[in-house]
């Protein structure tokens, strides 16, 4: 139970034996949430310590004490996937022209849009300057003289870091080598710096962003939520939508924070929903990934499972249990590497799973091999592994589980309802497994339509 002590994983025969593998296993991932936490702390301090001298140097930048959920996903999480910093711009949002352009393609998520200053503006003259803004080619606009660009945004705030990681170190605010400028280099649409915590390296991704008081239209038409307290959805995005980049020259929503605070919702429920995602990333790192060393899925694919998970088994009593609770990620995990399509919860039309560069196929054969034999990758060390039951999907299981990668359709019907006879008739000696998946299959709809 979280913030519970925890006895250590090395226990005897007999205390291991009071506890099913389930939860023998969880148990020694929470463990190790403390000392996570502590390393995530120690970094996030230097890490501060940096943007506060960035702030020093450049008043446009600032630094953002109040969102405090990432070190709260960090705990969770037994991967080293990046962790994602928001940089503020100090800039008044309401003064801007924010000019919509929809999205490149459609389903390619939340729609891109341009910052104007508008040519009459009052306090925008610091985002005027040549190494942020661009003159406006169209000299016949009436409103706007030109644009925030993201691109140089992050260029002058590349030059701010490592100015001010060499103030740190020479002032002796930084032990040596906690961080290196050598190590920041410019990727994609933020920033990246890996800053050593104790033995643990931990990489940022440093993302510059323009805070809205308003939500995004886009956003603010989704109804999700079932399984969530009543108008969770709407007092979330009611506190604004901010803006990062999604190209050199266009912005784009975030709905990272979003998404964030719904986990956190989550995690005030009672039942195993965060229990089942921090299995479920444990085993990824360490079963389907080889230990970080393979490319797979991430920790924010697991997330947006949980959290369509949450919405399609809305019940307590849903995940009251813990191994039940892992089965119905499981299961909405197989259907969207089955047909290819994870979509975004807060913008359905977005395939997370699309342009992702994985080989999909093998990721699904290692996410149904645990789904077969969990007991394989359910250890913490060789001498935790006890019987092996014989797998739970023999071969027609296969082939049903694997139909819906070339037609979707099926994913519609009672298709669930045959699968869930498969499992009756194959010889499963584990009834609590059978009677949680009786409720996933027969409650599982379609994922990811827009009635969803």
């Amino acid at each position: 139970v979280p913030g519970q002590p925890l006895s250590s994983p090395c226990q005897c025969p007999a205390m291991a034996s009071q506890l099913s593998l389930w939860h023998h296993y969880l148990r020694a991932i929470r463990s190790r949430e403390a000392p996570r936490a502590q390393d995530y702390q120690r970094a996030e301090n230097a890490l501060l310590a940096v943007l506060e001298r960035v702030h020093a140097l450049d008043p446009r930048f600032l630094v953002d004490y109040s969102r405090d959920l990432q070190a709260f996903q960090f705990s969770l999480r037994s991967s080293e996937d990046p962790v994602d910093m928001e940089v503020p711009l100090q800039v008044n949002t309401e003064a801007l022209l924010i000019e919509e352009l929809g999205a490149p393609e459609p389903g390619d998520g939340p729609a891109l849009c341009r910052l104007g200053v508008p040519r009459e503006a009052v306090g925008l003259a610091q985002w005027r300057t040549g190494d942020v803004f661009s003159t406006s080619e169209d000299e016949g606009q009436a409103e706007c003289c030109g644009h925030i660009v993201p691109g140089k945004v992050l260029r002058v705030l590349k030059d701010l870091l490592v100015a001010a990681i060499v103030h740190c170190r020479h002032q002796v605010r930084q032990p040596p080598r906690s961080l290196n400028a050598a190590s920041l280099s410019e990727e994609q649409l933020h920033l990246s710096l890996l800053v050593s915590s104790g033995w643990r390296k931990i990489r940022f991704n440093l993302v510059p962003v323009v805070r809205r008081k308003q939500g995004a239209p886009t956003l603010e038409r989704v109804r999700l939520m079932p399984g969530f307290p009543e108008g969770t959805l709407r007092r979330i995005l009611g506190q604004g939508v901010d803006l990062v980049p999604a190209s050199p020259q266009r912005w784009r929503a975030s709905t990272g924070y979003p998404l964030t605070q719904l986990l956190s919702v989550l995690g005030s429920l009672q039942g195993h929903r965060l229990d089942s995602l921090c299995i479920l990333d444990r085993v990824n790192h360490e079963s389907w990934r080889d230990g970080g060393q393979s490319p797979g899925l991430t920790f924010d694919h697991l997330k947006m499972a949980l959290l369509w998970a949450s919405v399609l088994f809305p019940a307590p009593e849903d995940w009251a249990e813990l191994q039940g609770a892992v089965y119905r990620v499981l299961v909405v995990l197989l259907c969207c590497l089955a047909t290819r399509n994870l979509p975004h919860p807060l913008c359905p039309g977005h395939n997370l799973l699309r342009g992702c560069g994985l080989d999909l196929s093998a990721v699904y054969q290692r996410v149904e091999r645990f789904a077969s034999q969990p007991e394989m990758s359910l250890r913490i060390h060789v001498t935790h592994l006890g019987r092996i039951p014989p797998p739970r999907i023999d071969n027609g299981v296969k082939a049903l589980l694997q139909l819906p990668a070339s037609d979707p359709a099926y994913w519609a019907t009672a298709y669930f309802d045959v699968l869930l006879d498969k499992f009756q008739v194959f010889n499963i000696q584990d009834k609590d497994r059978i009677s949680a998946m009786q409720g996933i299959f027969r409650k599982t709809k379609t994922l990811g339509t827009e009635e969803s």
